[in-house]
């Protein structure tokens, strides 16, 4: 099967920066503006993966905010895996670490693996 080169990139490869939401806020012209918080960006590159781009980006963006809650690997691949069986049925499998081989067997267009910084994330469907 033939990929052009911009499908190549969506699915494939790539960075995407990943930062929590905020609303824009203007300050009014009689009111000092505030600093405000510097809020840290997570560096995110999709290594691989057979999954729809809308998926792709909630997985990061659960991943992200499971990161914030806890700190424990272990914890972080439990909240991801649980949040997927929930929004798309079971069964999914994560793993989250600096350091792990793989070879799984997933369901088509249900695998993702990327990098959050320093850890990967490594999250797909099968059973």
């Amino acid at each position: 099967m033939m990929m052009n080169e911009e499908t190549k990139k969506k699915s494939f490869g790539g960075s995407l920066m990943a930062k929590p939401t905020s609303e824009d806020r203007k300050p009014s012209s009689t009111t000092t503006p505030l600093p405000l918080p510097i809020v840290p960006t997570k560096k995110v590159i999709i290594k691989s993966a057979d999954m729809l781009p809308e998926m792709q980006k909630e997985a990061v963006d659960i991943a992200v905010s499971s990161f914030e809650k806890y700190n424990v690997e272990k914890e972080v691949a439990e909240h991801i895996k649980k949040e997927f069986d929930k929004r798309h049925g079971p069964t999914w499998h994560c793993i989250v670490g600096r350091n792990f081989g793989s070879y799984v067997t997933h369901e088509t267009n249900h695998f993702v693996y990327f990098y959050l910084d320093q850890k990967a994330v490594l999250l797909f469907k099968s059973g």
